[in-house]
């Protein structure tokens, strides 16, 4: 079993910053941090060339990368092609999404899912399933001739046995009494999104299991004085965690710093919502029939709507420290932690803690990329 010892860079805990440290590693786990002239002579010494050493960017929600979409390529190469991409940005944990689409491409995913955690695949550590029991109202840029409502066929679908970790996006007000309590013990993870559910509403939810929100401010019922929203509700709630893309064009960067002083920097993960470009060659791509091209930074349809982003996980860290004003533990926390927290993995991945898997991203002094280990194996593809 390997061992090595990693120095050279500051390294980056939730509690804080350790300057002058040696970061130690066996196989594929995370041993201790000790003083760096007090490194164990078994363990052979690799040294980066400053900047920071952090835990692994988590992202939950990512529709496409390296010029593939999931909803193209449903398969098992099609997961890796994604989670292969976004690697160079820093992300060594994914939830390769799909977007809103019939029933078999949906059985498809689930199956690629199971077979690609089957085999291990570096970065996968499971699906998530955005639509298609969406509000037709606040449909964005997906389909919804696809939209279907929640039964017993679709709930026995989303509830298969899974080894890694499956998130349902759905509108709570089109949930049938009981859906989300089903889905919640059956060990999915609930989030809400692209949904007309008014404060109550998506208050009832919460109580039902609800657990995160799908790209908050997006999509969703906004607050107001006299109808506080799916927003209020979910700034209120101290159980469940919302998503936030951090690219300064879906959400305007002050209403996230005041998602952020009112909820609190617990709950709050970085998302990039990826599509095909990111990590790819070719700034558009087809969905559903629909071209879509980059524009300014951001995908769009061709009659302007929002179409996913062209972020990765690297900028969306860079812009929560530039944009919102974290500092790096805080970002990072975004970035890791808090995902891991959202997937119930804080015991497995997430942060730079002894026991953990060595999931690390290693950032120079500009915060750009220049390795990555997922479960103690490096890559050198960076930025």
């Amino acid at each position: 079993m390997s061992r090595i010892a990693l120095v050279g860079a500051a390294i980056v805990q939730p509690e804080g910053v350790i300057d002058d440290g040696a970061l130690l590693i066996e196989g594929d786990r995370i041993v201790d941090i000790v003083p760096r002239g007090s490194r164990p002579a078994s363990y052979v010494e690799r040294t980066l060339e400053g900047g920071w050493l952090l835990p692994g960017f988590i992202d939950t929600q990512v529709n496409g990368g390296g010029d593939i979409l999931l909803n193209d390529r449903p398969d098992v190469e099609g997961l890796r092609a994604i989670a292969t991409a976004h690697r160079r940005f820093g992300t060594t944990g994914l939830l390769p999404t799909l977007i809103s689409d019939d029933a078999a491409i949906v059985d498809a995913v689930i199956a690629a899912g199971e077979a690609a955690l089957a085999q291990a695949m570096p970065g996968l550590l499971g699906v998530h399933i955005e639509g298609p029991h969406l509000n037709p109202a606040k449909k964005g840029i997906h389909d919804a001739a696809k939209f279907r409502a929640i039964d017993r066929q679709v709930l026995e679908r989303l509830t298969q046995p899974t080894r890694g970790r499956r998130i349902v996006t759905l509108a709570p007000e089109l949930a049938p009494a009981g859906a989300i309590r089903a889905l919640s013990q059956a060990g999915v993870i609930v989030a809400a999104g692209h949904s007309l559910a008014d404060y109550d509403q998506t208050v009832m939810a919460l109580a039902e299991g609800l657990a995160g929100f799908t790209h908050l401010f997006n999509a969703m019922t906004q607050m107001g004085s006299r109808e506080p929203g799916m927003v209020a509700a979910a700034l209120l709630d101290r159980t469940s965690h919302v998503g936030l893309i951090v690219d300064g064009l879906h959400v305007h960067p002050a209403a996230l710093r005041v998602a952020l002083a009112a909820r609190g920097l617990e709950g709050a993960m970085l998302v990039t919502d990826a599509m095909p470009p990111v990590g790819g060659e070719r700034p558009r791509f087809t969905l559903m029939g629909q071209d879509i091209q980059v524009v300014d930074g951001t995908c769009r349809g061709p009659d302007g709507t929002l179409a996913g982003s062209a972020l990765s996980m690297a900028q969306a860290f860079r812009n929560a420290m530039d944009m919102l004003g974290c500092s790096i533990v805080e970002a990072s926390r975004m970035a890791s932690g808090n995902p891991a927290r959202f997937l119930r993995l804080e015991r497995e991945t997430g942060a730079i803690a002894r026991g953990l898997r060595a999931d690390l991203v290693h950032l120079d002094a500009q915060r750009r990329v220049r390795a990555t280990w997922i479960a103690g194996v490096a890559s050198e593809a960076g930025e």
